[in-house]
């Protein structure tokens, strides 16, 4: 059976039982259906035993590496061997469902369910963010209309529309051709990268989030002088229609499992995390929190380490490295990644022993390597992979959880179980104390691989302004391509000898962050030659077909 129809046919609790289950009282709930609820009380007490747990993985292929497979695969072994537990993970995209990578719901037995609303527009959380993020943009082009009181110099606009549909058409824009208008260039970003959904992936509370959309920076004066969302008037018409969209989403897995999915920062072009509310208050109402950072170690686990957890005081207590053969293969240079090429698996494994080298060595923590099953796998290939992984002391188990659910994470969940009776002190990539380039040059250096880094013009001169403004000692959140450690996406297994290319950087003040482009990375991406959407079908009965 395909995807959706494993999880149309699953018996799922109603969700007030799932809320139950974690001391969730219906008065703490709103519920949308019968299926999915938000939480909206903010009264928890904090654990003292809980565990954090990262999913991560080595460099995927386009089609994903199954991170979020495995993170419901897990939840769902700890539950089955009777441990509390509670996933915490990102909404999808509108862009990616319709693109090439599809949903991020899971797949085969291991999934959240109901996977159609999840995928699709789900609590309407990415629309309330499109809204308050072109809301402003409105404001900002309505301001120069009326008589730009704050001499708002148009070519200086930073802060631009945004959209959660893959349109490349709409990376370059223009804006007021009408009579008694302004003409600019403008462009769209996806949703997923606007600074508005880091804002809120980052606030804890509505009071946070004001402070946070009203630092963002939406440009400069004819004299160089900044101007900020709070100079257009309309931080708290933006923070309405955003309050809703604050209060985290419950939901199950196929196996009754808890699952917090609240927001839904790429990895690659934003810091690629779920928001902090649900992580804390996933953390408070079970012992055991699993939790995904998008991408590689290098993208999302790093953000989330030097980033979501350094802000928020979290450690996580062991950090599962996802792998398949197919990435394995296709790291080591193979044709066909999907049929069995020993050779190619020797040759790629070189990229999944750097990511675990960033998380051991770089952040000091445990780490334990999942191979995620696929069709055309060989127990001669799983052996070369398990056969290095032991001589360098990382622990490795294969999981099935696509095909098996739960019971195909059976001997991870055991190993999660005895790291996180260890106890771990984190380190991170950087300090917040260095300087720009330096955050930048130990990421690269550190977990790229990289040899330095090269800044363009634009990149040196927005370092400047970032001084100038005082906000040098924010952390760093480099976009870069996912597919390899570099910044060029064909440069495969382990990466070295190259400098870094940071492009252009940007200020995301009121995200509090700073945003290092590397290579050639659009912050809109496009749609591929056979988009998914064009597979998709909805019947007389509205049942839907091709989702996955």
């Amino acid at each position: 059976m395909t995807d959706i129809e494993i999880a149309r046919k699953a018996k799922t609790k109603p969700i007030i039982k799932i809320a139950q289950s974690i001391r969730l009282k219906q008065k703490d709930i709103v519920t949308y259906g019968d299926n999915k609820a938000k939480i909206v009380t903010r009264d928890f007490k904090k654990q003292t035993k809980q565990k954090l747990v990262l999913i991560t993985s080595m460099s995927p292929s386009s089609a994903g590496i199954g991170k979020t497979t495995i993170s419901i695969g897990l939840a769902d072994a700890l539950k089955r061997i009777k441990k509390s537990v509670c996933l915490a993970l990102r909404e999808p995209s509108l862009g990616p469902v319709f693109g090439i990578k599809g949903g991020a719901t899971g797949g085969g037995y291991s999934q959240v369910v109901p996977m159609e609303d999840i995928n699709l527009h789900f609590t309407g959380d990415f629309h309330a963010i499109t809204s308050a993020n072109n809301l402003l943009c409105s404001m900002i082009d309505n301001h120069i209309y009326q008589g730009n009181a704050l001499k708002l110099d148009p070519e200086k606009i930073m802060f631009h529309r945004c959209l959660d549909i893959n349109d490349r058409a709409l990376r370059v824009t223009h804006v007021g051709n009408t009579k008694n208008e302004t003409p600019r260039q403008d462009k769209f970003t996806i949703t997923a990268a606007s600074e508005i959904m880091a804002i809120m992936a980052l606030s804890n509370n509505i009071e946070e989030l004001k402070e946070r959309l009203s630092n963002i920076l939406i440009g400069y004066t004819k004299r160089n002088k900044p101007v900020f969302a709070r100079d257009m008037g309309c931080v708290d018409a933006m923070a309405i229609l955003l309050k809703d969209a604050m209060h985290p989403n419950l939901v199950q897995t196929l196996e009754g499992t808890p699952a917090l999915i609240h927001l839904g920062p790429f990895a690659n072009i934003a810091h690629g995390c779920n928001s902090v509310t649900a992580t804390k208050m996933a953390m408070s109402l079970a012992d055991y929190t699993i939790t995904e950072a998008g991408f590689g170690s290098e993208l999302g686990a790093e953000k989330f380490l030097d980033l979501k957890c350094r802000l928020n005081n979290l450690t996580p207590n062991a950090v599962v490295m996802v792998a398949t053969l197919p990435a394995i293969r296709l790291q080591g240079g193979a044709e066909d990644p999907k049929t069995c090429n020993l050779d190619a698996v020797k040759t790629g494994l070189c990229n999944l022993l750097k990511h675990c080298e960033n998380i051991k060595l770089t952040f000091n923590l445990p780490v334990v390597v999942a191979i995620n099953a696929h069709p055309g796998d060989t127990e001669e290939e799983y052996k070369a992979v398990q056969d290095v992984l032991d001589w360098l002391k990382i622990e490795s188990v294969i999981c099935t959880s696509y095909t098996n659910g739960g019971a195909g994470c059976i001997d991870l969940a055991n190993k999660i179980i005895n790291m996180c009776e260890s106890n771990v002190k984190m380190s991170y990539a950087y300090r917040l104390t260095d300087t720009i380039e330096e955050k930048i040059t130990a990421i690269a250096t550190k977990l790229y691989g990289a040899r330095g880094i090269k800044l363009s013009d634009s990149a040196k001169d927005s370092i400047k302004s970032i001084n100038k403004l005082g906000l040098s000692e924010l952390p760093i959140v480099i976009a870069k391509t996912q597919y390899s450690l570099g910044d060029n996406p064909k440069a495969l297994g382990i990466v070295s000898d190259y400098d870094l290319n940071i492009t252009d950087i940007e200020l995301k003040s009121g995200a509090g962050f700073i945003v290092a482009i590397a290579g050639n990375m659009m912050l809109m991406p496009g749609l591929g030659k056979n988009p998914a959407g064009c597979n998709m079908k909805i019947d007389k009965d509205h049942i839907i077909e091709g989702l996955f």
